[in-house]
């Protein structure tokens, strides 16, 4: 930014900034350590004594990488087709079969344990970790604090994952200092929360504790457990790649509309490559994921079971997808709208300007593709004449700004 000052008036900002620089670091710390002195009240609540809190506090400081990624998670949409080039590579689905070679014994055990497919357990393994590569460089603890004190929304979800990582760790499942995690305090192999972990994490092995981080057995059977208790259908897939008719009413793809497959199919829904229903009275929904000009899917029950681990229909189809191609399953059979753009934040929250400038409600300006908005979209693609499939594209903004 141009800036009218002289050069004295620099140097005399620049010395007065170098003083005071100071100050603002220190306000910032002293103000960390209190408010993380004041979850204490949560952290008892939660069963940490005094003397846990207190060793796991003592000198802490914010984790600064925590913040930044916090502050820049959304800012950038990375396309689906990229999404799944990475999150599907060749690599990871070569690791995935040497690593179902490998623990196919154990992996088979807990899906009988747990009535869920091991090739998904697998897939979420691969996932979140890369099997078990890369858990994280950040700690639990200090990562849950730092999001809990850091004035943005969500505090007291924060403060109760801080108050649990504490309580993991005195309850002697894994040391403080080795409560590997993410950015986001998510833990262990397959990147369990700590509420999450106390709901879902499972002692596999026998070894009384259900540690995530260094026992691949108790993280298979936790990742097990959490899709079990979420309602997965056993020995059934998650959705079909397939082809849409001509002339088709797009707006029946609004993710609410579900029929069984043979219904979809008596609307002219074929599956890609052909083939048949395993099962043509499964209840499914369909979904664009790139718009009606990408590859379509009917997804069942066991895509929203997934999600519940990562509530993001890209991630939802990396796993389904990965653990397909790791028992032999082949790559999508239609092509991806590569010369489309999806929208970064600060376009999704124009784009919901307009729209409701226009009349039609996206229910805020949050920033989030989400059902209100694509219903809002669907109803200004209608009105203008446009395909009605919901999806938030470059063209769809330019559209608005046109008009």
């Amino acid at each position: 930014m141009p800036r009218a000052i002289t050069l004295c008036r620099a140097f005399t900002f620049a010395a007065i900034a170098a003083a005071s620089l100071a100050v603002p670091q220190t306000a910032r710390a002293d103000a960390f350590t209190s408010c993380v002195a004041s979850k204490w009240p949560a952290a008892r609540s939660a069963g940490v004594t005094r003397a846990t809190f207190d060793a796991a506090t003592r000198g802490m400081r914010p984790d600064p990488d925590t913040v930044r990624l916090s502050n820049n998670q959304s800012e950038f949409v990375k396309p689906i087709w990229e999404y799944l080039e990475t999150a599907v590579s060749d690599k990871r689905v070569r690791d995935g079969r040497a690593m179902l070679a490998r623990y196919r014994t154990t992996l088979e055990a807990v899906g009988e344990r747990y009535s869920v497919d091991p090739e998904v357990v697998l897939a979420i393994w691969g996932m979140e970790t890369s099997y078990g590569s890369y858990m994280g460089d950040h700690n639990a603890v200090r990562a849950a604090a730092t999001l809990a004190c850091n004035g943005r929304r969500r505090s007291d979800f924060w403060t109760q994952q801080f108050a649990a990582a504490l309580k993991i760790a005195q309850d002697g499942h894994v040391p403080l200092d080795q409560m590997k995690s993410s950015w986001g305090a998510a833990m262990g192999h397959t990147q369990f929360i700590p509420t999450s972990w106390q709901a879902y994490a499972a002692d596999f092995d026998g070894d009384g504790k259900r540690d995530v981080w260094r026992s691949i057995p108790d993280a298979f059977a936790s990742t097990a457990n959490y899709l079990h208790k979420h309602g997965w259908n056993y020995h059934e897939t998650w959705g079909y790649e397939v082809v849409v008719p001509r002339n088709f009413d797009h707006k029946r793809a609004d993710g609410k509309q579900k029929r069984t497959l043979a219904q979809w199919e008596a609307l002219g829904i074929t599956r890609a490559g052909g083939g048949s229903w395993p099962r043509p009275d499964d209840q499914a929904y369909l979904l664009y994921p790139a718009g009606a000009n990408g590859p379509a899917f009917l997804m069942l029950r066991n895509f929203d079971v997934i999600k519940r681990y990562n509530n993001a229909d890209a991630y939802a189809l990396a796993v389904g997808h990965l653990a397909d191609r790791i028992i032999g399953g082949g790559d999508f059979i239609q092509s991806w709208p590569t010369n489309e753009r999806p929208l970064t934040r600060t376009q999704v929250k124009e784009m919901q300007s307009l729209l409701t400038r226009r009349g039609f409600s996206t229910g805020g300006i949050d920033g989030q593709v989400g059902p209100m908005t694509r219903e809002a979209i669907r109803g200004f693609q209608t009105a203008s004449g446009k395909v009605p499939d919901g999806y938030a594209s470059t063209q769809l903004l330019q559209d608005l700004q046109r008009r």
